[in-house]
């Protein structure tokens, strides 16, 4: 059987992962799991409540393309309530997860062989969606400098019709400020190219909150999901703001292409933006384990970490260690019973001497995996 170039995708190496460590648990060995970006917490208990209500009520049928009207609404006043702005919820458009949104995003606004610009590191499957649409993903090398955010002097020249940005950013978690996220707008107007702002991680926030590019500018694109902070990932349910005059032709494009997101996951979805005070408790256990292991992974000889402002990650340079960052997560899985994810996933170029710790799981494995990692480094003679 013939195969389409547009099908030789890279492969999602966390996931991998994710299945050496499962192999290592059937095998009767516990596994910190430091790899995977997913919370560790179910769905809102308002949320589960609500969706077994609705299936006792009746069917769930198709809904409309852009999503249930009750939950685009109450997305919309979601912006009232973190940012302060009067969003029309015309302008929401809920999707089957962020991943939907971005194959929405990059069909309505590219054509085949365009260039998009996506900052090293970054998430992955980025890059990969946009070689499965025939399109030329364009790393933008970033820096520490920077926060590993791009900035508009490293897109000059490059001639890009689209640029995405993610703030708080997976693998890093440093966010970008009002006025660096207004220039890197104001670069892509400037150059006639779209503005893709994913912000999927918005509400794990630590010490400032994060800024929407809507604060900014209605002329662009904002990606999100229920998956990380409303601990929401097997659910599959996002959305995505766009302007006024793009919504007829993403909603055609939902149509054809997903007829709709699930009824059963926009039931839940939109009692799970009311569960406040269990969402806030989440956050807390977040925050401690950040400070675990901004305190604990240095003392492991992990020194180089990035700013983690937001999500649930710490971005480690280990190139004075290793150039080959999927062995040595190989060895920590094997010797450490830690999962940790090579950087390779998210920076093709430079990851071979990065690895990205999550923090996303219990509070007691955060520290039994800091242990472990310890221990892990002063066998191997990396720490005193």
């Amino acid at each position: 059987m013939r195969n389409s170039r547009r099908g030789e995708v890279d492969p999602f190496i966390v996931m991998d992962v994710m299945e050496a460590a499962r192999a290592a648990e059937a095998a009767g060995r516990h596994i910190v799991h430091m790899e995977v970006g997913q919370p560790g917490t179910p769905a809102p208990a308002a949320a589960r409540a609500a969706l077994a209500q609705a299936m006792e009520a009746g069917p769930l049928g198709y809904t409309v393309a852009l999503g249930l009207p009750e939950l685009r609404a109450r997305i919309a006043r979601l912006y009232g309530e973190w940012y302060g702005l009067d969003l029309d919820p015309a302008r929401v458009v809920v999707t089957a997860g962020s991943s939907g949104a971005f194959v929405l995003a990059f069909t309505a606004l590219f054509d085949a062989g365009e260039r998009v610009g996506i900052g090293a590191p970054g998430y992955p499957s980025y890059r990969q969606i946009l070689r499965a649409l025939d399109l030329e993903a364009v790393d933008i090398p970033t820096q520490p400098e920077n926060r590993y955010q791009p900035v508009p002097a490293e897109l000059e020249g490059q001639g890009l019709p689209g640029l995405l940005v993610a703030s708080p950013a997976n693998p890093t978690g440093t966010m970008l400020g009002r006025d660096d996220l207004a220039r890197l707008i104001g670069w892509a107007q400037g150059a006639g190219a779209a503005f893709v702002s994913d912000e999927i991680y918005h509400g794990i926030e630590y010490e400032a909150k994060a800024v929407t590019a809507l604060e900014v500018s209605d002329d662009v694109y904002v990606i999100n999901s229920f998956s990380k902070y409303f601990s929401m990932t097997g659910w599959r349910v996002g959305w995505m703001v766009v302007p006024p005059d793009h919504v007829r032709r993403v909603e055609r494009l939902a149509q054809n292409l997903f007829i709709c997101p699930s009824h059963a996951a926009q039931v839940a979805a939109l009692a799970a933006l009311d569960a406040g005070e269990e969402l806030r408790a989440n956050l807390a256990a977040y925050a401690e384990n950040r400070r675990l292991m901004l305190e604990g992974l240095p003392k492991a000889g992990f020194t180089e970490i990035a700013p983690p402002d937001g999500a649930f990650y710490v971005y480690a340079d280990v190139s004075a260690i290793t150039d080959d960052s999927l062995g040595f997560a190989k060895a920590i899985l094997e010797e450490a019973g830690v999962a940790v994810t090579p950087g390779l996933d998210f920076d093709p170029a430079r990851g071979g001497g990065t690895l990205r710790f999550s923090y996303a799981t219990g509070t007691a494995d955060i520290r039994e995996g800091l242990a472990r990692l310890e221990a892990f480094m002063r066998a191997r003679g990396h720490i005193a």
